[in-house]
């Protein structure tokens, strides 16, 4: 099959610049920035940056190394994925609580320009070494595991800057190219949801750094699409401060609802909250 033209959502050339954003982020943070609440429950501001080192680690050793030092065992669906990730994850950090911010951010300055490197080097129409799940991919082009890659690493580095008070990457260049990745899974989330031939939503996330994306009923599927449909049969409008938490459940819909607006089909528009674009 000839590969489209364009790449969907396009972020190879953000990852050096977003790395760098981050390192200068980490070494600005005082001691007890270190240890502030971010918006994941579980993990402080120091979780998060060891999160995002554990990231770099494992892109080099089983992407680009081919290296799978723990293979999920015992692995049968979606959710027990989900649950060995979360394991995972939570080991790493327990770890990491023994290492220094110091040396953390050494450590991330050793390995983030590896990564950028890394992902320069991939064909975004070749076949990815891992699915993007949340999607309902089975297997996945390499230009959507960097879009995913690329919104990991957006709002995590953005969790650690609205914990600590530190703008920077909530601007059209970042934010937009994450946000459009997690859009990504509308189709997925819609998958179980009947409607008659030619229904459609309209997913806005509001302000200058937002945009707008349709989801059209066709004959056997929802197809998302960028291009404007009039009149869509339900309308929901999300202030870019809440869609990030929301669709990477952070924050879930009962918890937003006064800050969102839904216009026509009320059950289609609530099903969009229901969205979730990461592995959790």
């Amino acid at each position: 099959m000839e590969n489209p033209v364009s790449i969907p959502v396009e972020v190879s050339h953000l990852f050096k610049t977003l790395d760098e954003k981050l390192i200068a982020l980490l070494e600005s943070l005082s001691d007890q920035d270190w240890t502030k609440q971010t918006v994941a429950i579980k993990w402080k501001v120091k979780d998060v940056a060891s999160h995002l080192l554990d990231g770099n680690l494992r892109t080099l050793s089983m992407q680009r190394d081919g290296y799978f030092g723990e293979k999920p065992v015992g692995v049968h669906d979606y959710q027990e994925l989900v649950n060995w990730l979360n394991r995972l994850n939570s080991d790493w950090v327990k770890a990491t609580h023994r290492i220094s911010p110091s040396v953390l951010i050494e450590l991330h300055k050793a390995t983030g320009p590896d990564v950028s490197a890394y992902y320069a080097t991939l064909d975004p129409w070749e076949r990815a070494v891992f699915a993007v799940d949340w999607v309902g991919d089975h297997t996945s082009y390499n230009w959507m595991h960097l879009a995913r890659e690329y919104s990991e690493k957006w709002h995590h580095q953005q969790q650690i800057r609205e914990a600590t008070g530190k703008p920077g990457i909530m601007t059209r260049e970042f934010f937009y190219p994450a946000i459009a990745t997690f859009m990504l899974a509308l189709p997925h989330t819609f998958r179980l949801v009947e409607a008659d031939l030619g229904t459609n939503i309209q997913v806005v996330v509001t302000g200058e750094v937002g945009g707008s994306w349709f989801l059209l009923r066709n004959d056997s599927q929802w197809q998302l699409t960028t291009e404007p449909i009039e009149n869509p049969d339900s309308k929901v409008e999300i202030p870019p401060e809440i869609s990030w938490k929301l669709f990477s459940k952070s924050l879930r819909a009962a918890e937003v609802m006064p800050n969102i607006r839904i216009s026509g089909n009320q059950a289609l528009g609530l099903q969009v909250l229901e969205m979730v674009s990461v592995m959790a």
